[in-house]
């Protein structure tokens, strides 16, 4: 793909991936969208209780740090590697929470705020087959690693579940593709799908397609909730990417995220 602004989503947790592999082998304009959509969402936002919000010494305390994800590994984003939500630009309000989260940036207004970068590291049985005598499975093993942006915010009042609400409406609303700006380059969703998932109070997940010069890369981004705080997770395969093939969710990014925060 070569959209600047989707790279630099995952530029920093791309360049912790190489490394790993030469080791193993030696990368809004947020509004409230149109009334009827955004009430749904506030509904169900408002059944739930509120609950305390996380300072932000204790939002860093409670994020993903190195050595909570057997098999991954994780650091602080880079300032410079991220795409700031007033960067985001999004025509069609309903649809600005799915384009902040796709691109690791923060959702609605939270008290406090930080981000992880998680990238996984080579599996044993995908480092023997990069020995292999075939090009193309050599090649989807040395590059099965999967990079996630996790932003992670604390809400006041109910900011963390209409945070959730607000990406359950977006995704709806804008299933059938939406475009939008970021960093000053144009994007365009093509598709978007919900898996299934779980973690945290309320979880939510999606296929995101993207599509750009004629091709077409898929995201995965999931949506948690624990207490007053709310994570997305922005995922991408450089495998996938490469091949155009399918990648599982970060599941075990997101159970160990909600458990922290537990």
């Amino acid at each position: 793909m070569r959209s600047t602004a989707i790279r630099r989503t995952a530029v920093a947790a791309t360049a912790v991936s190489l490394a790993l592999l030469a080791t193993a082998c030696g990368g809004s304009d947020s509004g409230s969208g149109d009334k009827g959509a955004d009430s749904k969402g506030k509904e169900s936002a408002a059944a739930a209780p509120a609950a305390k919000a996380l300072s932000a010494a204790e939002l860093e305390k409670a994020a993903l740090a190195q050595g909570d994800v057997k098999g991954h590994k994780i650091s602080k984003a880079a300032a410079k590697d991220t795409i700031a939500v007033d960067d985001i630009k999004v025509e069609k309000k309903v649809c600005a929470p799915l384009a902040d989260a796709l691109m690791g940036a923060q959702v609605g207004e939270p008290g406090a705020f930080t981000k992880r970068t998680v990238v996984s590291e080579p599996k044993k049985g995908d480092l023997a087959k990069q020995d292999s005598g075939d090009a193309e499975e050599a090649f989807k093993a040395a590059f099965d690693i999967t990079t996630t942006q996790l932003a992670l915010g604390s809400y006041d009042g109910k900011g963390a579940q209409e945070s959730v609400a607000s990406l359950r409406t977006a995704a709806t609303e804008c299933a059938g593709g939406f475009e939008f700006t970021a960093a000053g380059e144009k994007q365009k969703v093509a598709k978007i799908t919900e898996e299934q998932v779980k973690g945290g109070e309320e979880a939510v997940a999606w296929t995101v397609q993207l599509e750009q010069g004629g091709e077409k890369v898929e995201f995965k981004l999931v949506a948690m909730r624990q207490g007053a705080a709310f994570a997305s997770f922005s995922s991408m395969n450089l495998a996938a990417m490469g091949g155009g093939g399918d990648f599982e969710l970060p599941t075990a990014v997101v159970e160990a995220q909600a458990a922290k925060l537990a």
